[in-house]
């Protein structure tokens, strides 16, 4: 049972934003100040990613654990219209995929940082975050992943495999 009304849950979904979130603004803010320039939304490539930099060729893609399917504590699948969601989050995560091969097949490296990463119990400390970030750069790595693990290469299929298995 939700413990909203059906005008309250619509007010509070209405006001969740897909662009400018506040672990997007934090990840701007850090690579900004510490002398990295980029673009926001670059229409022109695939799922337009909220951050790029050009003079690497590098997409950074941030998404919340809950809305693309992370497999970790933060990720907890609504307990009403479970169905819905289910296809919704699945769906989300087979765009994810999509675009993040496209962008490799345009030669854009992609680094997806997951919510975990940045908020939460177990978050990376941002210093730390931003070294990962920076090293990551620097690499000619052309798909990794930053959750509050850390940083790793990640071959496709170890994506599509941790998607599946936060929603089974």
């Amino acid at each position: 049972m939700d413990v909203h009304n059906k005008d309250q849950r619509r007010k509070n979904m209405r006001a969740i934003k897909s662009a400018d979130t506040s672990i997007e603004v934090r990840v701007r803010k850090m690579l900004w100040h510490a002398g990295y320039r980029y673009r926001l939304n670059v229409k022109n490539l695939p799922g337009t990613p909220d951050i790029y930099l050009p003079k690497y060729r590098a997409a950074i893609q941030i998404n919340g654990c809950l809305w693309h399917g992370h497999n970790c504590p933060q990720f907890v699948l609504p307990k009403t219209r479970t169905e819905f969601w289910k296809a919704k989050i699945l769906s989300n995560a087979q765009r994810d995929l999509r675009n993040i091969n496209e962008s490799r097949q345009q030669n854009v490296r992609v680094l997806l940082i997951w919510e975990c990463a940045i908020r939460g119990n177990g978050r990376l400390e941002p210093d730390y975050l931003l070294k990962l970030i920076s090293r990551w750069l620097t690499t000619d790595d052309s798909l990794s992943v930053i959750d509050k693990q850390g940083i790793r290469s990640a071959p496709q299929e170890d994506l599509e495999a941790q998607f599946n298995k936060a929603l089974n």
